[in-house]
């Protein structure tokens, strides 16, 4: 930027001493501050939603400052900063000393940033790679997420909850600690959990080793989250792939009086209940898919009791073979209504898409398995 006088002899890049009306509407002003630009403004929308659910409030009553007393910058700062700056699609924290000094950057924190500045890339590394990893710490991240969702649901929330619980995958760079080879998905990665509800909100989220199981650890993660919903007096519905197909989550379910939808993988006596509907059509195929349901009573080996199974058999033209999905069940609803519930199951893994596209939530690259479940969950 060229420095100087300009016109009226205001310097170049410096605020003019009044702003510039408009002459076909005097209530528009124009006002030039180059020097004071940001691309991130609508980050201080975001910290008008922060402030209105008492984000500072649940950041000091569930994260622990061991930094002792001697210290520049106040912890809600920090978190804010570390936050904000992911929302703002910055990946880690190698911009933080060019933010720290954006004016956006400046204005979400306390007093202390306005004045003299948010922190610094290696403060802020120091902050993420040993305070928000201490144990106590992680255990508070995921409280105060929860709590803040709770927030939000306080101010509109429906009679009816439906949680929907989903795996992914992560790739990992080099040698990370507890990475492991997935057969399923034929590489080296971590593999997280994720809770959601039908609004979107990951309820809770924890990185787990690659060569884990997609429902490990499932009752950690549904059984308080359904004990919450119903201690507000809330019905709990409960959607899940075939991964989740296990007899203890059923009867988990069923104690607590939950309705689910959980896929079933297909095997030769799910088949048999349906023979009559894998004949092909006689006559010319439809252009349009052929669709059938139907409901009947089953019981695996495994199954202490039989439960109702809904199945979906679609013929589509140019298909040699129909393709068949299996429900397991105990909604009350006709077979189209239990398959379409299901169905919705899918925007979890829109909203995994989401968090790994937008706020790059993949994006862990720190060696130490810790410090790199804290940046997930």
């Amino acid at each position: 930027m060229r420095s100087g006088l300009c016109g009226g002899g205001a310097v170049v890049g410096e605020r003019q001493k009044q702003p510039f009306e408009l002459s076909f509407n005097g209530r528009l002003k124009v006002d030039f501050q180059g020097s004071r630009v940001t691309s991130d403004g609508g980050l201080l929308l975001v910290r008008e939603l922060d402030e209105r659910l008492g984000f500072g409030a649940l950041i000091e009553r569930h994260l622990t400052d061991v930094r002792g007393k001697n210290t520049q910058l106040p912890l809600t700062d920090l978190v804010r900063q570390s936050v904000y700056s992911r929302l703002a699609g910055y990946e880690d924290v190698n911009d933080a000393e060019r933010l720290s000094q954006d004016p956006a950057f400046r204005l979400i924190g306390s007093r202390k940033i306005w004045e003299r500045g948010a922190a610094l890339t290696s403060r802020l590394q120091s902050f993420e790679t040993e305070v928000l990893t201490q144990e106590k710490n992680i255990a508070g991240l995921a409280a105060l997420n929860r709590e803040l969702v709770g927030q939000a649901e306080a101010i509109d929330s429906p009679r009816r909850v439906v949680l929907d619980m989903d795996s992914t995958e992560i790739p990992v760079y080099g040698q990370q600690e507890q990475s492991a080879y997935n057969g399923h998905f034929e590489s080296t990665r971590y593999h997280p959990l994720l809770l959601f509800n039908r609004e979107g909100d990951c309820l809770a989220a924890k990185l787990r080793p690659g060569n884990i199981h997609s429902a490990d650890g499932w009752e950690e993660f549904l059984l308080p989250e359904i004990d919450r919903q119903q201690a507000q007096s809330k019905e709990v519905a409960f959607r899940g792939d075939a991964a989740f197909a296990k007899p203890e989550l059923y009867q988990a379910l069923e104690e607590r009086d939950v309705k689910y939808a959980i896929r079933l993988p297909a095997n030769d006596n799910l088949q048999r209940n349906i023979a009559e509907l894998l004949t092909r059509p006689v006559g010319r195929p439809s252009y349009k898919p052929v669709i059938w349901f139907k409901s009947f009573l089953y019981q695996a080996a495994s199954w202490k009791t039989a439960r109702r199974v809904v199945a979906k058999v679609e013929s589509h033209f140019g298909e040699l073979f129909p393709r068949v999905g299996f429900i397991v069940t105990n909604l009350m609803a006709e077979s189209r209504a239990v398959v379409r519930f299901y169905n919705k199951r899918g925007t979890a893994e829109q909203w995994i898409k989401e968090g790994k596209q937008a706020v790059k939530m993949t994006r862990l690259s720190c060696h130490r398995f810790r410090v790199t479940r804290c940046g997930c969950g």
